[in-house]
């Protein structure tokens, strides 16, 4: 395994050459006038947060279903299977660095709408999933990526149908049994569930526990943050905007219950699903001492420029 140092360093090289494309906030003339964000009460917000409770009694039944070894990046993947929110069996993939600690940092991997834990073990790609995780892997951390509800291992919920919660036109619209906001809700207690397990298995710092979220991992990386204190860090990537003070998935509503711990916002300059206005709206929202806003000059599809900017961000404050 690659020491710290030499990880920090080759990170620091790619920051250095991905300055030229991107840019802090800063105003831009280009962009329309966005009406105000708004979010509910404080009081509001924490009677939303319990959207999100969950019941730990409820066995976890655990297990490792499935073990390869020296596959990905020279370091065993478990694949484990445990007892979500809704009780049925949550997969996701683990990997844990090799090192002689008794106890390592881990960081959660959320993937976007229509993707899968598998875009966290592909280089390039949509999220340039692949990266973020070996650079994390490298500076030693362990990541542990699941299936959102209704996607990848867990598409059978959806009758096998690709997630859509579009209204479509037509006689025939496509199915789609749970709406955005279950499978959100679901998704953010399963990852819950998650850090029970995590802290269950002994090898995990319970104390640097983090997590990096893509889209609609982006909006769930402020749910999650939001009501759950063992998160000690976290980035958003091109969180979609959401109008609707009053919905229980507005990333908006759990700007209280972030706090002061580390949030970085990382935005497309051009993205179609959150302008740089909102995406500076809502920022604002957050304490300006211990949150950055970052724009990238691309859309909703960040350049690989993005990741050395995701895992320093972890890697200086978990």
């Amino acid at each position: 395994m690659k020491s710290y140092s030499r990880v920090m360093k080759q990170l620091a090289g790619v920051l250095l050459i991905a300055n030229l494309t991107v840019t802090a906030i800063a105003d831009d003339p280009k962009s329309p006038p966005a009406p105000p964000l708004e979010r509910l009460s404080e009081e509001g917000c924490r009677a939303i947060a319990r959207f999100y409770d969950y019941d730990n009694s409820i066995p976890l039944e655990a297990r490792v279903v499935e073990k390869k070894m020296k596959k990905f990046d020279g370091i065993p993947r478990e694949k484990i299977v445990f007892r979500g929110g809704a009780g049925e069996l949550v997969p996701g993939y683990f990997q844990r660095p090799e090192t002689d600690a008794k106890q390592v940092p881990c960081v959660l991997l959320l993937h976007g709408w229509s993707g899968a834990k598998d875009r966290w073990f592909q280089d390039g790609g949509y999220i340039s999933g692949g990266n973020v995780r070996k650079a994390l892997l490298e500076a030693g951390y362990a990541v542990f990526a699941l299936d959102a509800q209704c996607h990848g291992d867990r598409i059978s919920v959806n009758d096998f149908a690709p997630v859509n919660h579009y209204r479509e036109e037509g006689p025939q619209p496509r199915k789609g049994y749970l709406t955005q906001e279950e499978i959100y809700r679901q998704t953010v207690v399963d990852y819950r569930r998650a850090i029970d397990y995590l802290i269950s298995r002994g090898d995990i710092d319970p104390e640097r526990i983090g997590l990096v979220g893509y889209s609609m991992g982006g909006t769930q990386a402020f749910l999650l943050t939001g009501v759950e204190p063992r998160i000690k860090v976290a980035v958003a990537c091109v969180t979609p905007k959401e109008r609707d003070k009053f919905s229980p998935i507005a990333p908006q509503n759990q700007t209280y219950g972030i706090g002061e711990r580390p949030f970085l916002m990382i935005m497309g300059r051009s993205d179609p699903m959150c302008s740089p206005e909102v995406a500076k709206q809502l920022h604002a929202m957050l304490p300006a001492e211990s949150s950055k806003l970052i724009f990238i000059d691309a859309g909703h599809k960040l350049s690989l420029d993005y990741v050395p900017h995701a895992v320093r961000w972890v890697t200086e404050r978990l």
